[in-house]
């Protein structure tokens, strides 16, 4: 096997940090004014659109990118750099949306992919959190379509999307489905902005929908396949979180690095102290090794027959878990060498350390991944952990 990144990848990931360079100006002012400006986001939305870097997870033929999944990872791990989750303005529209018919892609796939319109998945509930299936939101269906009636929380994007991909359980045999609904549509208010721990560029809104009417149009993918669709953007997404958190890493550790080289304490500088050795040698070990294995698994996929899925499903599992949690040790160590100066909002290592703390939370727990992890080694082996070809 050959890791080297491709001539392509080498190229997608120079464009990547130049538009993370690019994007990285605004951090201090997102972090300051809890967002930004109209005037930023149009700025950034053409500077992403001259990128060529729009939609990577959808076909060339859509208008998107049509990036391999280790192509994407290559570019998130460039974008995972920045902080105020600036990364999420350089859109990669909702996996689901590739199940979107002929007329629904005009109508809400292709206007994303250009930068016209913003989609958010409006999936967790006050009581469906890690468990998805004790849905509350219903759709009942009348001569017009669909009726929702319900309460999202955690919508990702809320505030900023035009419309949402919202999971119910449809009809008496309350068969989990997703809806395509515009925001604007009557029912349908946002009834709270939660303030959360980490600066983020759009947020997380609480909604609620009563009486919603949709047309029979509006469901995506099919009755009853919710699950299935969301299930499969997990194993995608999960991935991409391993590569952001790893890009979050390294930029931690490159200035963590760098000011133990140049701050001086009792006459030297610190990076000639053991103790400072080995938190920097603890990070370039968690970086090294869970890049080499997100790399691996986004290659797999790549690869794989549909036999594959399950395990590659915990595969990517094993990604997310290692890759967020080895950041948050590097993260903390390298807050940890900055000393005062990393309690600091203006400094990098600051933000990271709040931002990074979520990537153990959303899109699955830690304890979700381990519990996937070992329902695969407990049903099929210790297949999970072979390379494809093995046996």
């Amino acid at each position: 096997m050959d890791f080297r990144l491709t001539e392509r990848q080498t190229r997608l990931k120079a464009d990547a940090r130049a538009l993370t360079d690019l994007i990285a100006g605004y951090e201090l002012a997102c972090e300051e004014n809890n967002g930004l400006p109209d005037s930023a986001h149009a700025t950034i939305r053409d500077a992403v659109l001259d990128s060529g870097l729009q939609a990577v997870n959808m076909p060339a033929e859509w208008g998107g990118a049509g990036l391999t999944i280790a192509e994407q990872a290559t570019v998130q791990e460039e974008l995972g750099r920045l902080t105020g989750a600036l990364w999420d303005m350089v859109w990669r529209p909702a996996n689901a949306l590739r199940f979107c018919t002929p007329e629904q892609r005009e109508r809400f796939l292709v206007p994303v992919i250009e930068g016209r319109r913003r989609d958010c998945y409006a999936v967790t509930e006050p009581g469906a959190g890690s468990d998805p299936q004790n849905l509350a939101t219903t759709a009942t269906r009348n001569e017009a379509g669909w009726v929702l009636n319900g309460e999202k929380w955690f919508v990702t994007v809320g505030d900023h999307a035009d419309f949402m991909i919202v999971l119910a359980a449809a009809g008496p045999e309350r068969a989990p489905t997703l809806f395509l609904v515009d925001k604007d549509t009557p029912g349908i208010e946002m009834t709270r902005v939660p303030r959360f721990m980490h600066t983020f560029v759009y947020e997380h809104p609480e909604f609620t929908f009563t009486d919603v009417q949709v047309g029979e149009d509006a469901v995506l993918g099919g009755i009853g396949e919710g699950y299935d669709i969301t299930r499969s953007w997990f194993t995608e997404e999960r991935l991409m979180i391993a590569a952001r958190t790893i890009g979050a890493a390294e930029r931690a550790l490159e200035l963590a690095r760098d000011w133990a080289v140049e701050r001086e304490q009792f006459g030297a500088p610190i990076s000639s102290y053991q103790l400072i050795q080995g938190m920097l040698a603890d990070c370039a070990v968690d970086i090294a090794v869970n890049r080499a294995y997100t790399h691996q698994v986004a290659w797999e996929v790549d690869q794989a027959s549909p036999d594959d899925r399950k395990t590659l499903h915990a595969k990517a599992s094993i990604a997310k878990l290692a890759a967020s949690e080895a950041s948050g040790r590097v993260i903390d160590r390298c807050l940890q060498i900055f000393g005062g100066r990393g309690y600091d909002r203006s400094y990098a290592v600051e933000r990271l350390y709040r931002e990074l703390r979520v990537d153990r939370i959303w899109e699955g727990t830690s304890e979700i991944q381990r519990l996937i992890i070992a329902n695969e080694l407990v049903k099929r082996g210790t297949g999970v952990l072979e390379l494809p070809g093995t046996r």
